[in-house]
């Protein structure tokens, strides 16, 4: 594409001047590049991955993280309300609830401290066939952490 750009700029500067690389001719064949580039990086920087949200609703996923030097399963179990997660040998139920297919809160049923009667907002950024890229936050904060969420055949 840069390419093709770039021939159309050639192609309409003038030639037949021994000042092509001098002067007037070298500013405006400047200013079209720069015109051209920034067109096209515009159009890349438009575009959104693909996002098929509703296919995770529910199911059964698994989540990694890594917290130092161990890494850190955690299983989830979703339904259009509810979603149980289990992580070293524990579980815990949230409540859900979806803001749009993309965009869920979830919050603890049984919460045991402060911390954790903390609504937390995730929102799926991207997916492919069997696994979504998410980023979440407390409700109300800024600061957010990224994860990826894998299908588990059931």
């Amino acid at each position: 594409m840069l390419f093709s750009m770039l021939t159309v700029l050639l192609r309409t500067t003038k030639t037949n001047s021994c000042h092509y690389f001098f002067g007037n001719s070298r500013k405006i064949l400047n200013m079209r590049f720069l015109y051209f580039l920034s067109v096209a990086l515009l159009f890349t920087g438009c575009y959104e991955s693909e996002r098929n949200c509703a296919d995770f609703k529910t199911g059964k996923f698994e989540f990694e993280a890594l917290s130092g030097t161990e890494v850190f399963k955690t299983t989830i179990i979703r339904n259009d309300t509810l979603e149980i997660d289990y992580f070293q040998g524990k579980s815990d139920t949230s409540s859900i609830r979806w803001i749009n297919d993309c965009e869920y809160v979830i919050k603890k049923l049984n919460p045991k401290n402060q911390a954790e009667k903390k609504a937390i907002l995730i929102k799926i950024l991207s997916t492919s066939k069997n696994q979504y890229t998410f980023e979440f936050s407390e409700v109300g904060k800024t600061k957010t952490s990224k994860g990826v969420a894998q299908r588990v055949k059931e």
